[in-house]
């Protein structure tokens, strides 16, 4: 096969959990030479994995694909700092590597989910090389730079500005995870430069798994799965189940599966405000987690109100629909819509507690009828827009530039 040389640009890849870990392979069996530059996998507890070494440099495979690992900054999960260090040390030393490895390549595929920075490596080797370079991008600069707390100045509009201008001016298409995201980054490219639409897919589900048991007794168990940090605003959402009415709360649970920075907080505020029936599951294994959604009556998606937050659609968004389970979602703009407009579940706004409660009494109270008709048109939404092997082909042929 002539032309079949990809290098893959991610700060993220196995044994770390994403999407580009089945992208990789999928490729790869339809016989493409695959490589990924990356570095050494510490999310998201911050530490570097068992069985790798964090070492400045260096190569080591994965179903059959080379892959080359920098050095990552550890302990970021607490410190702002350290987390800042760690993208610009991946994109000073992912840029040397790629430097280094990337003329072989025929495309270049950026995986941008963290920050774009990160993407420097990738767009380096249109510049220097005039490699074709996708960007699949999960994650809208700078808009999230201020969504997580930046203060949005004159001086740091300009620098920002003028980044993610050289970034995107310097990819020769995009792919874009969010309907949303189409008109932020055109205010960046010209006309030349396609941008398509294509979502995540759902996680590979086990149903073989038996399900669960989240309490001896019967409830209607409401389960929030996934990264717990600020942004995902499970504190709203735990003092709005955490003062339901009491016969509301006596039918129900809060399970919270998953780990992050601000799980101590949460506990902390169960503690202090002696909530029942919110429990901390801890982080789970990825291939096990139908059996806790199984368990499932709602499954919950949540983030704050941000503007860039209302263009996000959490990955998770397409997995709890291929679980076929209803879904709360606590959020606002293009993730809203889909739950909405595909009548998946309920909604509420994300900074308003006292809608947030009464969508829980909603799903509480919600019949065996409106529950077959949220699980029917998951399991519609799963074979259409969702399908993982039409998204897949679909950003080879963008990469390809078919």
């Amino acid at each position: 096969m002539k032309n079949n040389k990809i290098l893959i640009v991610t700060e993220y890849f196995y044994p770390e959990e994403f999407k580009i870990n089945e992208i990789a392979l999928a490729w790869k069996q339809k016989g493409y030479e695959v490589d990924i530059l990356t570095q050494t996998p510490t999310y998201p507890l911050g530490e570097t994995f068992p069985g790798y070494e964090n070492k400045w440099y260096y190569k080591d495979t994965y179903a059959g694909m080379n892959v080359y690992r920098v050095k990552a900054v550890t302990g970021y999960r607490d410190s702002l700092f350290k987390k800042l260090l760690k993208y610009f040390v991946f994109m000073f030393l992912g840029s040397i590597i790629s430097l280094k490895i990337g003329k072989k390549y025929d495309y270049i595929f950026g995986f941008d989910i963290a920050a774009l920075t990160g993407m420097v490596p990738a767009i380096l080797l249109k510049k220097f090389y005039r490699k074709k370079v996708t960007l699949w991008i999960q994650d809208v600069w700078p808009d999230s730079v201020y969504a997580y707390g930046f203060k949005k100045t004159k001086f740091l509009s300009f620098i920002l500005d003028n980044f993610v201008r050289f970034v995107y001016k310097n990819s020769s298409n995009f792919a874009v995870s969010g309907k949303g995201f189409t008109d932020k980054v055109k205010n960046y490219i010209d006309d030349t430069q396609e941008i398509k639409y294509l979502p995540n897919w759902a996680d590979e589900l086990d149903k073989s798994l038996s399900p669960f048991e989240f309490s001896k007794d019967v409830k209607v168990h409401f389960t929030f799965a996934g990264n717990v940090g600020k942004v995902q605003n499970l504190d709203n959402i735990i003092k709005a189940f955490g003062s339901l009415p009491h016969e509301y709360i006596q039918k129900a649970q809060l399970n919270i599966i998953g780990d992050g920075s601000y799980c101590t907080a949460l506990q902390d505020l169960v503690n202090e405000n002696n909530f029942i029936n919110i429990v901390f599951w801890g982080k789970k294994p990825r291939g096990e987690m139908y059996k806790y959604f199984a368990s499932s009556d709602f499954l919950i998606v949540s983030l704050v109100d941000e503007p860039i937050f209302s263009l996000t659609v959490p990955a998770k968004v397409q997995t709890y629909i291929a679980a076929s389970k209803p879904i709360m979602a606590i959020i606002n703009g293009d993730a809203a819509d889909i739950v909405r407009d595909n009548n998946l579940g309920y909604c509420a706004k994300p900074n308003d507690l006292s809608e947030i409660q009464e969508t829980f009494i909603k799903c509480i109270d919600a019949d065996t009828k409106k529950i077959q008709e949220f699980t029917t048109n998951c399991e519609y939404l799963t074979n259409t827009t969702f399908n993982k092997e039409h998204i897949v082909d679909s950003l080879l042929e963008l990469l390809k530039g078919h």
